[in-house]
């Protein structure tokens, strides 16, 4: 693992890392922000994932994240949103390729070779950063922004006992019945739908539910709400029973100015559940 930057930062340091990954066969970049507490003991960790576009760097920097982790002696990883480089497989439009991995294990040609970021985040980035950072593994909370958002919301449902609370920002709540999703399943995961179902937050929430809480917040104003889908979400919330809280909050656009504006809240969210 090659260290590309470190940076005092709220009395703990901001990291940049780079390090080759097996699961999507190219080198791969993450920021680890670690609180002061990290000096003496291990901490508990947020996982924050990126939506559409990002790279590790844009939540890192836009997010307003590290002065309320600080607060909480939470570390946060952010995690890039897909394999990158001259030989991964791409696509001219911003939502397919790089940039756009939606967290999934591609099966369909050309993705398969690279497009692995379920493996990814799941399993290979948690065993290196347990295994060189001051982290507890069973302490762990995860949240996200759009793309992101869907990310975290599918990975704690499928993976119970991982994540002691979730949250997302105005995440893409039901990609099997939007452009975003459709598109990107069918190029990734092929055209049977039956396959999409375990990477939509909505069918997961009918079928299963998150064993904790969960918090969800999404723009009232919001340029891509039909394509969000909030109410598919909403409605699973409700039919399943499921403990948290979905707030719509007015105004609101899907900028990082408005993740910013709850960051506070969720991380409070996330310390609270962590300090159980």
């Amino acid at each position: 693992m090659e260290t590309l930057s470190e940076n005092v930062c709220f009395g703990g340091a901001q990291g940049v890392y780079r390090h080759h990954a097996q699961s999507t066969g190219c080198d791969m970049t993450f920021g680890l922000f670690l609180p002061a507490e990290a000096k003496l003991h291990p901490v508990p960790l947020v996982w924050y994932l990126s939506g559409l576009t990002c790279t590790h760097e844009n939540a890192m920097t836009k997010a307003d994240a590290q002065a309320h982790a600080a607060a909480n002696g939470l570390a946060i990883v952010f995690p890039d949103t897909s394999p990158r480089g001259d030989g991964v497989a791409d696509d001219d439009a911003y939502d397919l390729g790089q940039g756009a991995g939606f967290y999934v294990n591609a099966t369909q040609d050309p993705w398969a070779a690279h497009y692995r970021m379920w493996e990814y985040v799941s399993d290979e980035l948690p065993r290196i950063l347990m295994a060189n950072f001051a982290l507890e593994e069973d302490r762990q909370a995860i949240t996200g922004h759009s793309m992101g958002g869907h990310g975290a919301l599918t990975l704690a449902m499928r993976l119970p006992g991982r994540f002691t609370s979730v949250s997302a920002f105005a995440p893409i709540a039901n990609p099997s019945a939007s452009d975003w999703g459709r598109k990107q399943f069918t190029a990734y995961l092929g055209a049977d739908e039956a396959a999409w179902a375990a990477h939509d937050a909505s069918c997961l929430m009918r079928q299963d539910g998150f064993r904790g809480e969960v918090l969800i917040d999404q723009g009232s104003a919001d340029q891509f709400l039909d394509l969000l889908r909030p109410e598919a979400l909403a409605e699973a919330m409700a039919a399943r029973r499921q403990p948290g809280v979905f707030r719509m909050q007015p105004g609101y656009d899907h900028s990082y100015f408005f993740v910013a504006s709850f960051m506070a809240d969720h991380i409070g969210f996330h310390a609270r559940a962590l300090a159980l």
